[in-house]
């Protein structure tokens, strides 16, 4: 292996008296994939934030092609080409593609400040040309998808020039094909001898296109290992310090009767026609490429969309929902996919996340009870295993994985009878996909139905007793899951036959 092209030796770093990590080590090499891994809570992020200048070290060094560095400042180390791709997306919807792909570095003409939009957006095309997609530079991005804004943040990495490029769960919100696209990209940067630091719990990917290993946990350095040499059960010992058993817990469902039926749900222009059921104890799982309409058809089950035509029905009685409160009213409660901008309230603590929805069930005459809010927050801490120093931690401070389980827990403490998952375990970590399904177990068997959106093909398979397929905003395929394969479902998801 070459001289490291990063060197961290003896990181250390505290939040709040809290040790984050302690004492951490990490060398990437110039054209190498090197995968970091760990629980959520690990210190993944805080080492990466650490490395690009927005945390401050406690103790330890960092040094860049053997010369010692101390980046104050992310644009200090992007002037080094170190690029950090957020796991939560940072598009400002307002601005088009091109101005996103080169904020903070318009092309203007000479010292006038006017910008020069059609020269920025010519290169913005050879960025985007270069990831294989095809968006216009001019279009906003606020009316893109997630998958597509992700391929943004990518293309804003490269316009940089890169010399190690750092993604975090950077395929969480893409399509097979453009997951495919985002392989080739980095097997080219790869080969033109840039650094890769690849975090990820996506294991297939792991071990498909990176070259070592890192595994962190509770922010100690556990070791590196080639990926040639090691095997998927090792790095899951190395990363959860414990055998995790089966990676989807056996389902012994007791499925009663029917739940939740809709007929003929249409939205025009988005989705149409769309029928299914959901019984009492079941998950019905629902597949489909990016862009199938499958969260738009949630969004309108839950009263977030305007619905043109069709009827919900619960517990076989007809019922309108035309908002949020009314479908939380009817039993139901929703997951969304993106927990940063529609899940969480992130100037608020754990605390007040996880009671939001209960606030007036626990207040009396206006006033919340105390020692009634922390039994329960403690509770849902317990039952999830979120990891935060306290409740009163600001939501924002958590990992990714861990803002997550707070999600989950808010929507848990409502006791709901229907409940829908958007992405549920996109960004958490292998341990606690673990936790988050056997809840799912927990509470199939007290009778709750669960209606499960997963672009992950193998957990559809794994937790899902019927699959609904959906295709440019049409069911195309229920299925049971008996003997069911990941071809079948991809051949109902593109409009073939199931």
């Amino acid at each position: 292996m070459n001289i490291p092209f990063i060197k961290m030796s003896g990181i250390k770093k505290s939040f709040h008296h809290h040790i984050v990590l302690d004492g951490v080590d990490l060398e990437v090499c110039a054209g190498e994939v090197h995968a970091l891994m760990g629980e959520n809570g690990a210190g993944k992020s805080t080492l990466m934030k650490i490395l690009t200048g927005m945390y401050e070290r406690d103790a330890g060094t960092i040094s860049i092609n053997g010369q010692e560095a101390h980046y104050r400042h992310p644009k200090e180390a992007e002037r080094d080409g170190i690029v950090f791709i957020h796991q939560e997306l940072s598009m400002i919807p307002t601005l088009t593609v091109a101005e996103n792909i080169f904020l903070g570095r318009e092309q203007t003409i000479g010292r006038t400040g006017i910008i020069r939009r059609k020269r920025m957006e010519e290169e913005a095309a050879i960025y985007l040309r270069k990831l294989g997609i095809e968006i216009s530079p001019s279009e906003m991005a606020g009316k893109l998808s997630v998958g597509k804004q992700q391929i943004i943040e990518i293309a804003r990495a490269l316009s940089k020039d890169a010399k190690c490029l750092i993604m975090d769960e950077p395929t969480a919100a893409l399509t097979d094909r453009e997951i495919q696209t985002l392989f080739e990209v980095i097997e080219t940067l790869k080969r033109q001898g840039v650094a890769i630091i690849y975090i990820s719990h996506r294991m297939e990917e792991i071990f498909k296109i990176c070259d070592r290993i890192s595994v962190l946990r509770d922010g100690r350095f556990i070791g590196t290992k080639q990926v040639a040499e090691t095997t998927f059960d090792e790095i899951v010992h190395m990363m959860v310090g414990r055998q995790i058993g089966e990676r989807f817990p056996k389902r012994q469902a007791h499925i009663g009767e029917e739940v939740l039926r809709v007929e003929q749900m249409t939205q025009k222009g988005v989705f149409e026609n769309v029928s299914f059921s959901v019984r009492s104890g079941e998950v019905l799982g629902v597949a489909g490429l990016m862009g199938a309409g499958r969260t738009e058809i949630m969004e309108a089950l839950f009263g977030v969309r305007k619905m043109d035509e069709g009827t919900i029905y619960i517990e076989n009685r007809p019922v309108k929902i035309t908002s949020p409160r009314q479908a939380i009213k009817h039993g139901m409660a929703f997951i969304t996919e993106d927990r940063k901008m529609k899940g969480l309230v992130l100037h608020m603590n754990v605390r007040e996340n996880l009671t939001l929805p209960k606030s007036k069930e626990l207040a009396s005459a206006g006033v919340i009870r105390q020692n009634k809010e922390s039994e329960l927050v403690q509770a849902l801490i317990n039952r999830l295993n979120i990891k935060t120093a306290s409740p009163a931690l600001p939501v924002k401070a958590l990992s990714g994985g861990n803002q997550q389980k707070v999600v989950f827990g808010k929507w848990l403490a409502m006791n709901p009878r229907i409940l829908i998952l958007d992405e549920p375990t996109r960004g958490v970590d292998v341990g606690a996909k673990k936790e988050i399904y056997e809840i799912m177990n927990e509470l199939t068997a007290q009778g709750v139905a669960i209606i499960m959106v997963s672009s992950e093909l193998p957990e559809i398979l794994g937790m899902s007793d019927r699959i609904m397929v959906v295709h440019e905003g049409k069911v195309t395929a229920i299925l049971d899951n008996n003997g069911v394969d990941q071809e079948t479902i991809m051949r109902a998801a593109t409009g073939g036959e199931a």
